[in-house]
């Protein structure tokens, strides 16, 4: 079922128009404390970012490499009798590239990212974009990073059955309202992702010997989100860990002393009913908000997981830490867009944002079986890029590239926990910018 919203025809007009800047660039919220609101970067391997080393704006993952290594889209069949369906009503979707060898038992199911949505009007306007509706999305696409399947980029899970969950429900895949709006809008992110690994399920996941769940940023969330809630899906003698990349946002107050970002996501999370799904464990009485961030969930996590995240994540940064709406004077615009440009004192302002996220990982740290790697590069998202995963010139952390730590991780080598030094350190760090250009030619 199409989007079918009662304004009148000049109102869709500007939405229309108003929605496709969004897909192109931001998802616009209406909250005058996120000015530039919440969108997640989509990296790709394939073509020059125009904002940093790995970072791209991608629309629907398409790509210009050989057809052979694109993946074709599967809807879900009969989720909308489930009420498990994408802002439009449209049907919950997925792509499956099958295992083979020894990896034909196994499975890797990562979720796409792609920020939220906090009112009506904004999940609407998502509702028209591949980010709230399955007809919006590319039949096919590129499978790279930690979906790839070439055994030298990644050797631990190239044969695996490799599936990407699309994202289309504005709340990582968490919402869950009853009845309908008037303009039908759909908020059944819970559903959803029930939709997809029942239907996952009867494909032969439901026989797995092994199984990693992992998510890019809103995806990162969704995988700790769901952690303990997917391993109880799968059959006790598998093997089962989650995987979270950028999707560790903390919660802090900006520079101007505001916590900007809570309030963004108090609204999301009213808006979609997201508390009826929060982990049993998190006790969100007080503050609505706390079981979605991760630093007050992990702590009740069963399941190993493993946290991937940049010390100087771009899309924190410039969207919790620095909002536009602390930076009226537009002081910090050079300093977030390259680091080059960064005063002094700017950059013991960034240095305090790493030295939270590491205190506030010290209980990851503290587990058996869980895994880190947490370099001192300014990115966001990099599981998903061959470049970033475990190319030549990937980023590494004592010697080790994301792929390795993550590999020595899932099949217990040894005890993976990687924690960088302070920037400018580490050598490997691409460039803010430029990076990308010279290593494509």
């Amino acid at each position: 079922m199409g989007l079918s919203v009662a304004y009148s025809s000049s109102a869709v007009v500007l939405l229309l128009a108003v929605a496709t800047i969004v897909l192109l660039l931001v998802f616009e919220d209406e909250s005058s404390q996120l000015s530039r609101t919440l969108v997640d970067y989509f990296p790709s391997s394939s073509s020059p970012s125009s904002s940093s080393a790995f970072v791209q704006h991608q629309t629907d993952g398409e790509s210009s490499q050989l057809e052979s290594d694109l993946v074709d889209l599967t809807l879900v069949e009969g989720a909308a009798e489930k009420d498990a369906v994408c802002l439009d009503g449209s049907l919950p979707a997925y792509h499956l590239r099958r295992g083979f060898g020894s990896g034909k038992r196994n499975w890797l199911i990562h979720m796409e990212g792609g920020g939220w949505c906090s009112s009506d009007l904004s999940c609407a306007q998502r509702s028209q974009t591949s980010l709230g509706s399955s007809k919006h999305m590319a039949r096919q696409i590129l499978f790279s990073g930690i979906l790839s399947m070439s055994p030298s980029l990644n050797p631990d899970f190239y044969n695996w059955n490799q599936v990407k969950i699309r994202y289309c429900d504005g709340a990582s895949f968490s919402g869950d309202v009853d009845s309908d709006l008037a303009q039908h809008i759909h908020y059944r992110g819970q559903k959803l992702w029930q939709a997809v690994i029942g239907d996952l399920l009867h494909r032969g996941l439901a026989d797995a010997d092994k199984a990693l769940l992992s998510g890019c940023s809103a995806g990162g969330l969704a995988a700790i989100l769901h952690c303990d809630k997917f391993q109880k899906f799968l059959p006790k003698k598998a093997t089962v860990k989650c995987l979270s990349d950028a999707g560790y946002f903390l919660d802090v107050q900006d520079i101007s002393g505001n916590y900007s970002f809570r309030s963004f996501y108090e609204k999301v999370i009213k808006l979609q009913n997201v508390q009826a799904n929060f982990p049993e464990s998190c006790d969100s009485k007080d503050d609505v908000t706390k079981c979605f961030f991760p630093e007050y969930l992990v702590k009740d996590i069963q399941t190993p997981l493993f946290i991937l995240n940049p010390a100087y994540d771009v899309w924190q940064l410039q969207n919790i830490w620095i909002p536009d709406s602390a930076d009226i004077s537009k002081a910090w615009n050079l300093c977030k867009n390259d680091p080059i440009h960064c005063s002094e004192g700017q950059i013991e302002i960034l240095q305090g944002y790493r030295k939270k996220l590491i205190e506030r990982l010290k209980i990851v740290q503290q587990k058996d079986l869980w895994g880190l790697f947490i370099n001192s590069c300014f990115l966001h998202c990099q599981s998903e890029v061959d470049t970033a995963w475990n190319g030549l010139h990937a980023p590494r952390v004592n010697n080790q590239t994301i792929a390795e730590t993550v590999g020595e991780w899932f099949f217990e080598r040894k005890i993976a926990q990687e924690v960088d030094c302070a920037y400018p350190c580490n050598p490997t760090c691409p460039p803010w910018n430029g990076w990308r250009r010279k290593m494509l030619k």
